[in-house]
C-alpha cells in the first residue's frame, strides 16, 4: 500500500487526504495538516502523532504526491516535509523508538524490495541480504554463545537477540534511505 487506506480520512482535518504522508508510527495525515500540528507546538522538537502520541521523526509522502510536485501547493507541502525530515529524520533515536519504528520500516522495505518498479540502491539491497543470511546462518548453526542443549529455552535468547539486532540494522539502513530520499539531499 503506497497510500492511505481507500476510504480513510485525515485524523486532523477529518477530510479526504491532500498530499498524504505517512509518519514513522504508520499513521497517515495530510502533509499540510501535520505541518500545522508541528508549527502549533514547539518547532524545535518533533511533533507527536495526534493518534498515538509517539514522536514523529520521519514523514514519508506518497509516490503520487511526489509526482504532483509541479502543483505549487503540493510543492510547498513537500518542501515543508523535507525541512521537517532534515531537522528530525537524521537524529539518533532511543532503542525503544527504534523498536517501535521496526514494523513500519520493515513493511515498507519488504514492499519496496518485492516491487520491480521501485529501485533500492544495490549497496543497500546487498547489505540487507548479507545481514539476513548471516543471521539465519547463526540461528540454524549448532554453535551458539548460549547453547540450547545446556540451558534449554534460555539458550534461545541469543538467537532472538541476533535476529533483533539484524532487524534493527536492516531497519536503520532503510531509514537512512528514506531520510536521504525525502530530505531533498
Amino acid at each position: 500500500m503506497n497510500g492511505p487506506p481507500e476510504n480513510d480520512l485525515c485524523s486532523i482535518c477529518h477530510s479526504h487526504f491532500t498530499a498524504p504522508c505517512q509518519a514513522n508510527c504508520s499513521h497517515w495525515f495530510c502533509g499540510n495538516c501535520i505541518m500545522l500540528v508541528w508549527r502549533h507546538g514547539s518547532t524545535l522538537q518533533p511533533c507527536k502523532c495526534p493518534l498515538c502520541r509517539r514522536p514523529i521523526s520521519l514523514l514519508v509522502p506518497t509516490e503520487d504526491t511526489i509526482r504532483n510536485r509541479s502543483d505549487s501547493s503540493v510543492s510547498e507541502v513537500l518542501a515543508n516535509l523535507e525541512t521537517y525530515n532534515r531537522y528530525f529524520g537524521g537524529r539518533s533515536t532511543s532503542l525503544i523508538q527504534r523498536m517501535q519504528d521496526l514494523p513500519f520500516l520493515l513493511r515498507r522495505l519488504l514492499r519496496e524490495m518485492m516491487d520491480p518498479q521501485r529501485t533500492l540502491p544495490l549497496v543497500i539491497r546487498a547489505r540487507v541480504y548479507i545481514a539476513m543470511i548471516l543471521s539465519v546462518v547463526y540461528i540454524v548453526s549448532p554453535i551458539d554463545i548460549i547453547p540450547e542443549g545446556v540451558l534449554g529455552v534460555v539458550g534461545l535468547l541469543d538467537d532472538l537477540l541476533i535476529a533483533l539486532i539484524c532487524f534493527l540494522h536492516v531497519a536503520a539502513l532503510y531509514r537512512s534511505v528514506l531520510y536521504f530520499r525525502h530530505t531533498g539531499s
